[in-house]
């Protein structure tokens, strides 16, 4: 059974960083896209970032406008494992965020691709 385990969220100020984790667990991911949803209150689900790997040291991100070049996403084969890096965060980065799998295909801003979802870790921002 596939399961994907969030950590990371939490309170922090304006301009402070966080590292959000997610575990995965039931299969190997490695020719997964693994990639991090938010959902703000009152908004929709919305992309913010997913990455993929080709083999080798060769991976391929991409992310949402918004959080380019402030947010950096990895990932550990080996640890099933995919990151967040988040910085300079800003009020409106406030969202639960969730961690979700798209089966043997590449990234996808598209939320109905994605198959596997996190239960979602909460990111609060003050200013």
């Amino acid at each position: 059974q596939v399961q994907l385990v969030e950590s990371g969220g939490g309170l922090v100020q304006a301009g402070g960083s966080l590292r959000l984790s997610c575990a995965a667990s039931g299969r190997t991911f490695s020719r997964d896209a693994m990639g991090w949803f938010r959902q703000a209150p009152g908004k929709e689900r919305e992309f913010v970032a997913a990455i993929t790997w080709s083999g080798g040291s060769t991976y391929f991100a991409d992310y949402a406008r918004s959080v380019k070049g402030r947010f950096t996403i990895s990932r550990d084969n080996a640890k099933n494992t995919v990151y967040l890096q988040m910085n300079s965060l800003k009020p409106e980065d406030t969202a639960v965020y969730y961690c979700a799998v798209r089966y043997s295909q590449g990234v996808s801003p598209i939320e109905a691709e994605y198959d596997y979802w996190g239960q979602g870790t909460q990111v609060t921002v003050s200013s």
